[in-house]
C-alpha cells in the first residue's frame, strides 16, 4: 500500500500557474505508476495525467495537453503536476493515485485501475 499526500492547490486567476505535489510513502511508490485525477462539483471524476514507474512515459487528457506537465522525482518520492495557463474549467479537487504495476505495463486512464488515493487538493480558477 502507498500513502499519498497532495499539496499545492489554491485559488488563482485565469492564466496563472500552479504546481501540485503528490508525496508518497512506502517502497511501493517507486513500483507504481502515478496518475492525477480531478473532480469538479456535480461532475464525475476524470483523468488528467499519468506517469510511468520509470518516469519515461506520460499521458494527458486532451484538454490539458500543452498546458500541464507531469513529472516525478524518485529521490523525493514525489510526483508533480505543473499547471500553466489555468482556465476556470480546471476548477476541481485534484487527487493523485497509485497503480502498482510491472515495469512494462501500459499506462492507464481508468481510475478503477488505481488502488491507493490521496485526500485531494482544491484548485479554484476564477475568470
Amino acid at each position: 500500500q502507498v500513502r499519498l499526500v497532495e499539496s499545492g492547490g489554491g485559488a488563482v486567476q485565469a492564466g496563472a500557474s500552479l504546481t501540485l505535489s503528490c508525496k508518497g510513502s512506502g517502497y511501493m511508490f517507486g513500483r507504481s505508476a502515478i496518475g492525477w485525477f480531478r473532480q469538479a462539483p456535480g461532475k464525475a471524476r476524470e483523468f488528467v495525467a499519468v506517469i510511468s514507474r520509470s518516469g519515461s512515459s506520460t499521458q494527458y487528457e486532451d484538454s490539458v495537453k500543452g498546458r500541464f506537465t507531469i513529472s516525478r522525482e524518485s529521490a523525493k518520492n514525489t510526483v508533480y503536476l505543473q499547471m500553466n495557463s489555468l482556465e476556470p474549467e480546471d476548477t476541481a479537487v485534484y487527487s493523485c493515485a497509485a497503480r502498482h504495476t510491472i515495469l512494462t505495463a501500459p499506462l492507464s486512464v481508468n481510475s478503477n485501475d488505481y488502488s491507493d488515493w490521496g485526500q485531494g487538493t482544491q484548485v479554484t480558477v476564477s475568470s
